[in-house]
Parts: structure tokens; C-alpha cells; sequence
């Protein structure tokens, strides 16, 4: 039996909550399969478009409507943890009760720990919410110290830092489910990024956002997993991508994956971030695999008949 973290990409959820209900059904009876074959399952995921419209509904009501309060970012991101959560959740459980196969499944909001000192605070780079133009970005950034960006010729957002995850807060809870046999959806959208305050280290959120994929494979390190699985919108990883001599990877070593990184193969906005945490998950031990891969042939990924099987050597 493997104990197997899969990170869900932004493709698998659509960008309306209809939609993704209806995309997370077909979701739903793929990880059932995985479950059959006796696997144990950790379900991560994104949530870029989702914390998006949340953020953009309460700007637009909040700068609309006198009274009605700003909601800080970390507060956002949770409710897109509890929302996606609550329909992965639900499909789930209509596939189990469908298939005849007694087991819970349950959404856990997590916080995810970064380092208040990560170089990613002086230089934020994630856009989220509303499109201002410049004069009402400079009024808000002078009253609230938000930092804006012109986004390809939009208008203003707003942009966060991308921190590094270093600890799973509900590390423990969550093994403790898993090893009870339950499945857990958590650390949705990279986790609620926290911070330890200085005098008695309390935990406070702090507007930033947190590679999904990064968070995946911290997590699957430190619940004992012995796959990360990272499904995207392709089968394999691939070299020299959208050119004429594109190839298909069916496997990468450690020493593989670094120099192709060198030689700038994988994109640094899509497959190097995927690339780099499977390494970071495979890089302690030789009994870990990373698999990417896409959600239509999770199965077959995971018996090693489809994806890109990443190992330590």
C-alpha cells in the first residue's frame, strides 16, 4: 500500500463553482481508482482563479458599498481552502457511496509556515485581485502600503511575494488521518502562508502566496508519503518544449533534471516549480518516487505505464 500525495493542477477545477463541480465529478472517480488498488490518498490542489474572484468580489464590495469591511488576503485564501474542499469532498464521497467502498474523507484549512526574512518579501511578484488604473493604485498604495504592478496593459494589480514553505502547521492532524485511513484534502492553494510573530511566537497570516507544488512535496516529506504525484495538462515532462525536436521524458534522475535545468528546459512559470519539487521530495531517499503527469492517466502514471517517473538516481 502507498501512501501518495497528489497535487491537483488549476485545470482540474474550471473557473466558476459550476464548472468545477462538474470537473471535480470526473476528478472524483480517478482518485476512487487510485483508491481500489489499495493506495492511501492526499489530495493538495490549486486555487489561483478561485482566491482571485474572492478577493475581487470583496474589493468590489468593500470600495462599493460604505461599511462593508476589506478582507486581508490569508482570510481569502482559507475560504477558497474551505470551498474547493467542500465540493472535492463531496463528489468523493458520492463516488465512494456509488462504488460501495466505506471510507471518510474530510477537508483540513491548513497554514502553511514561511520565513518572514525570505528575500520573495522584498520582491513581491504574484498578481491577485482588481484592475485599477494608475491614479487609484497610487491612492491605495499610499493608504494601505500594497504594492502594484502595470499587468500587460490591463491596468494596475496588486502583487504578493512568493515565500518558500517550510513547515506544515497541521503536519501532525493530517498523519494522523491518513494513517487511520481516511482521505484528507489539505494545504489547498499552497496553504495559508503564516509567519511566528517575534516575542512568544504566535502565528499571524501574511498576504503571500505559496507554490502549490513546493507545499505538496513539504508535505509529502513530512507525513511519511512514498509518492508525490503532481498531475498537470500534459502526460510527460518534455525537453526542448513547442520545438520541432520536442521529447518526451519517461524518466529524470536527480542529476538529469539539474542539468536540464541549467540549460533552461522546463519553464520557470510552469514545469520548473513542478520539476524542482519533485526533486526536493526524491532527493533524501531512494524509496521515494515523483511522478508528473496528467489527471486523465493518473492510474497508469501511478504503475508506471504513463507520466514522468522522477527518482534520486
Amino acid at each position: 500500500m502507498s501512501k501518495i500525495v497528489i497535487a491537483l493542477g488549476g485545470n482540474a477545477l474550471g473557473t466558476t463553482p459550476e464548472e468545477q463541480l462538474r470537473l471535480l465529478e470526473g476528478v472524483a472517480k480517478i482518485i476512487v481508482e487510485l483508491i481500489k488498488d489499495g493506495n492511501k490518498i492526499i489530495l493538495t490542489h490549486g486555487n489561483g482563479p478561485q482566491v482571485g474572484q474572492i478577493l475581487l468580489a470583496m474589493d468590489y464590495s468593500a470600495n462599493g458599498n460604505a461599511g462593508t469591511p476589506d478582507m486581508p488576503f490569508p482570510e481569502c485564501g482559507s475560504m477558497s481552502q474551505g470551498y474547493i474542499g467542500y465540493q472535492l469532498q463531496q463528489c468523493l464521497q458520492d463516488e465512494l457511496e456509488r462504488q460501495k467502498i466505506k471510507k471518510n474523507c474530510a477537508t483540513l484549512i491548513t497554514q502553511v509556515l514561511v520565513d518572514p526574512n525570505d528575500s520573495a518579501f522584498e520582491n513581491p511578484t504574484k498578481p491577485i485581485g482588481m484592475f485599477y488604473t494608475k491614479e487609484e493604485a497610487d491612492a491605495i498604495a499610499k493608504e494601505k502600503g500594497y504594492t502594484f504592478v502595470e499587468d500587460s496593459g490591463r491596468g494596475y494589480r496588486r502583487v504578493v511575494p512568493s515565500p518558500k514553505p517550510i513547515d506544515i502547521v497541521e503536519k501532525d492532524i493530517i498523519k494522523q488521518l491518513v494513517d487511520n485511513d481516511n482521505i484528507v484534502i489539505c494545504a489547498g492553494g499552497g496553504g495559508i502562508p503564516v509567519i511566528k510573530t517575534d516575542k512568544i511566537e504566535l502565528l499571524e497570516g501574511v498576504a503571500a502566496v505559496i507554490d502549490k507544488d513546493r507545499s505538496a512535496s513539504l508535505l509529502a516529506d513530512q507525513i511519511g508519503a512514498d509518492t508525490l504525484l503532481i498531475l498537470t495538462s500534459v502526460d510527460k515532462v518534455s525537453i526542448h518544449f513547442n520545438k520541432e525536436n520536442q521529447t518526451a521524458l519517461d524518466t529524470l534522475t536527480m542529476d538529469e533534471a539539474l542539468n536540464y535545468i541549467k540549460e533552461n528546459e522546463f519553464a520557470k512559470g510552469s514545469m520548473l516549480p513542478k520539476v524542482e519539487a519533485c526533486l526536493s521530495f526524491v532527493e533524501k531517499s531512494d524509496d521515494r518516487k515523483a511522478i508528473i503527469g496528467s489527471l486523465e492517466h493518473a492510474s497508469e502514471a501511478i504503475k508506471g505505464q504513463n507520466g514522468t517517473l522522477i527518482k534520486r538516481r
